[in-house]
């Protein structure tokens, strides 16, 4: 079986928008900054990604000059071991940002990532969804530029479908989690992924 080599889809489970919307409330709410993360999971032989954890990097850029930026790629070099010895199955798969939408130092950063992953995505959640409905999270890859175009940047990147799924235990742990949240300044969101988790009910076969 010939196996994917760039990811075609990708899923995220709902721990890791709550875990990226906290990360974002501690860091950055108010503000006009973005937080930024590694995502862990697996990919399988479709190519399809499944995001089944996350964690939060130190990350500073400019906001008068964008090509200036940092991320503290140690430091997700030892929360990468400390997360593989808990669960070895979940490797580094790409990065998330809270966007909202594409910057122009992300591709740099992008390219960082190909140190753990040869071929990471990129998933921006929108902490702030216009639409409860809608699925807050945008997955990218990075694809070649064509030939004409390479003057300005050798990759581009391209979107991919992204959806939100979870197992059955992570339903009830996140509905149970959800109940217990009172900071009222996770609202869209919090209830973006509960309209989900609701619809995904007795659908969801992990």
């Amino acid at each position: 079986v010939k196996l994917a080599t760039l990811p075609s889809s990708v899923a995220v489970h709902p721990i890791v928008l709550l875990s990226v919307v906290d990360h974002y409330n501690r860091v950055a709410e108010g503000t006009t900054k973005r937080v930024v993360g590694v995502l862990l999971g697996s990919m399988n032989k479709e190519g399809k990604v499944d995001i089944t954890n996350c964690f939060a990097v130190p990350f500073e850029e400019d906001s008068k000059d964008p090509t200036i930026w940092f991320v503290d790629h140690n430091y997700s070099e030892e929360m990468e071991a400390m997360f593989r010895k808990v669960n070895a199955k979940e490797k580094i798969v790409g990065w998330y940002s809270t966007g909202p939408k594409i910057r122009p130092a992300d591709l740099e950063i992008h390219e960082l990532f190909r140190k753990y992953c040869k071929n990471p995505v990129y998933v921006i959640t929108q902490v702030n969804p216009q639409d409860e409905l809608s699925i807050p999270t945008d997955a990218y890859i990075a694809v070649d530029n064509p030939a004409e175009e390479q003057s300005e940047s050798a990759k581009t990147f391209e979107h991919i479908p992204s959806s939100i799924e979870a197992s059955d235990p992570e339903e009830i742990g996140v509905e149970h989690l959800l109940r217990d949240i009172h900071d009222q300044t996770i609202p869209t969101l919090r209830t973006s992924i509960e309209h989900r988790i609701r619809s995904l009910h007795g659908l969801t076969q992990n």
